[in-house]
């Protein structure tokens, strides 16, 4: 869909774009709360509780296996909604179903008791949550035009990163009561896409059926040359790295706190609230005015590049400074760099996407996420060789992340279609 589509369509939307902002800044606040409170504090806690001995490694574990069926979920689920047509639009069905099942799933994770079962049930949410997220983040190009993307994604940014926040603070405080933490954040994702779709319905697909579904059409038109589309290329390999270096940490915040500040497990639990509340300040404010500012001015790279110097400088701060003021440095560099960084890099994938293939929006800004998820599965594991190779010392952590965070600022750099 062109620019000169998308534009008519935003103000076709019963004139409304603020209503369509601030319901999709909820919902990306709502979805980046679940998996934060998830990722960095529920599944940790669950799974040293089963096994303290051999928790990182197993934990390493649990995020490979969900996240091979995150990065594949993702971009197919995209191309399926490009795809898909009727009186509910394109997306409506994959944010409707994908949430109700992904909240289904994720309730019943609370229940689980071994580490097998916990597996397969968060293996089940993330499938179902990743196929609602590749139709949600596919309406920033649909109903936007280029110029109102900046502004656009400052609202998303801030709503993930917000969210992010938020969902570690939640985590910390229900830690204590798996049923009613994992129960709070399945209503949420269920009610708040709903509410998305009411108030925002999209306009039943009018456009020409699809071509005839062929298998192998259908799996090479995942592939994007980098020769042809090099921006594109670097665009993921920027994201990539960056999501390497910022995963790294994040998902060993948790024993980051026990093993490396040396705090108990229940003030562990307390001190990552209390960061993500210093991080929640600093985040909001760097995402709005990140994306403003980047609208105005009619720039993207200088953004993603300074906002991603940030993070690796936040990471240098606990690596010299180990203890609890330490991590409060971190989080407040963490959450300007990282506020800035979501809320003009989803605008920037935006203006990268391949031109000349038709209607794949979906199925592009799917294979741009697989760069966020597919670090999901290689930093876990890559974390874990790291404290075993140096008997566990953190340290290497924060070395590691803050190479890859310098890399990736590195790369946005050489992309030209994009100032």
């Amino acid at each position: 869909m062109s620019d000169l589509a998308i534009a008519p369509a935003l103000v076709a939307g019963q004139g409304r774009p603020w209503r369509l902002l601030l319901s999709l800044s909820a919902v990306f606040f709502v979805l980046l709360a679940l998996y934060c409170a998830v990722l960095s504090v529920l599944l940790p806690n669950q799974i040293e509780a089963l096994d303290h001995a051999h928790k990182a490694g197993n934990l390493a574990m649990v995020f490979a296996v969900t996240s091979v069926f995150s990065t594949l979920t993702t971009p197919i689920a995209g191309a399926l909604s490009d795809r898909t047509s009727g009186r509910f639009g394109r997306r409506t069905p994959w944010i409707v179903l994908g949430s109700v099942v992904g909240g289904i799933c994720l309730f019943l994770t609370a229940r689980m008791t071994s580490l097998w079962p916990i597996t397969m049930v968060w293996v089940g949410a993330t499938v179902a949550l990743n196929s609602m997220q590749a139709a949600v983040t596919t309406i920033v190009a649909d109903r936007f035009p280029a110029e109102q993307r900046g502004t656009a994604s400052g609202f998303v940014g801030a709503g993930m990163t917000a969210g992010g926040t938020a969902g570690i603070v939640l985590g910390g405080y229900l830690a204590y009561d798996m049923t009613l933490a994992y129960g709070v954040l399945a209503a949420g994702i269920v009610l708040v896409c709903l509410a998305f779709i009411l108030l925002n319905p999209e306009p039943p697909v009018s456009a020409a059926p699809p071509e005839p579904f062929r298998p192998g059409a259908f799996l090479a038109g995942f592939w994007v040359s980098p020769r042809e589309h090099p921006d594109f290329a670097w665009a993921f390999l920027g994201r990539f790295t960056i999501y390497m270096g910022y995963q790294g940490i994040v998902t060993y915040l948790l024993y980051i706190l026990q093993d490396y500040i040396h705090l108990s497990v229940s003030a562990s639990n307390r001190t990552i609230a209390t960061l993500s509340t210093i991080t929640f300040v600093a985040l909001v404010l760097s995402a709005f005015g990140s994306g403003f500012a980047s609208d105005r001015v009619g720039r993207r790279k200088p953004f993603v590049f300074l906002s991603s110097i940030i993070m690796g400088l936040a990471l240098i701060v606990p690596l010299v400074m180990a203890s609890v003021p330490g991590m409060m440095g971190y989080a407040a560099l963490m959450g300007i760099g990282y506020g800035a960084f979501m809320s003009v890099d989803m605008a920037l994938m935006t203006q990268v996407l391949p031109q000349g293939r038709g209607e794949a929006t979906g199925k592009d800004l799917g294979i741009l996420t697989t760069a966020v998820n597919i670090p999901q599965i290689l930093s876990p594991v890559w974390s874990a060789w790291l404290l075993h190779v140096t008997g566990g010392d953190y340290r290497a952590l924060f070395v590691s992340a803050i190479a890859f965070v310098f890399a990736g600022s590195c790369f946005v750099l050489p992309i030209r279609s994009v100032h």
